[in-house]
């Protein structure tokens, strides 16, 4: 696969831009897909029945197939994904399977971007309803890439922080606008 390559921005949907936190992103096109075949997202995982040494078969769960469940998470602000928004990309998320580790590491848009703990948030529920139980997921911004990144950090990965947002109704029906994606 190639580089991505940056599309023209567009005016968001008549929108004053002084209300936006990044009023002008750069928007980039969708990823090739793999050359590999894809999995279906959307079937129910099918586990083999028991081994000669008595663990379940199943299938391993790499990086890729994380980024498909997210690729098309929609930006808070904008009408686009956070893949045409850069915000996440397929490099940036690693798996360790047999250890139950998932790291999602993200770039906000914007240093300032007021929106970052809704983004790691939308895309922790995604992995709680897309992922086996087994696996623990860490959510990070990017070194680098925001003012509290510190603070942002620390509030995706406390589990009773998450859990108290996710009981705001509020909060939750922004995350499930987001989670409804974009239409690609």
């Amino acid at each position: 696969r190639g580089p991505r390559r940056p599309v023209q921005a567009r005016r968001v949907g008549g929108r004053a831009s002084m209300e936006l936190i990044n009023p002008n992103p750069v928007v980039y096109s969708r990823a090739e897909a793999a050359p590999r075949q894809r999995r279906e997202l959307a079937k129910v995982r099918q586990h083999s029945p028991i081994s000669e040494e008595g663990e379940a078969d199943r299938e391993e769960i790499d990086a890729l197939e994380v980024f498909d469940h997210l690729r098309d998470i929609k930006d808070p602000e904008h009408p686009y994904s956070l893949e045409q928004l850069n915000v996440l990309r397929e490099d940036n998320i690693t798996v360790s399977d047999p250890e139950g580790q998932v790291r999602v590491q993200f770039t906000p848009t914007v240093p300032h971007c007021s929106m970052a703990t809704l983004i790691g948030l939308s895309v922790r529920v995604k992995l709680l309803r897309a992922l086996p139980a087994r696996f623990k997921v860490d959510i990070v911004v990017t070194p680098g890439s925001h003012d509290s990144e510190a603070s942002v950090n620390k509030q995706l990965n406390d589990k009773e922080r998450v859990a108290a947002a996710l009981e705001n109704q509020h909060l939750l029906k922004m995350v499930e606008d987001c989670l409804d994606g974009i239409t690609v």
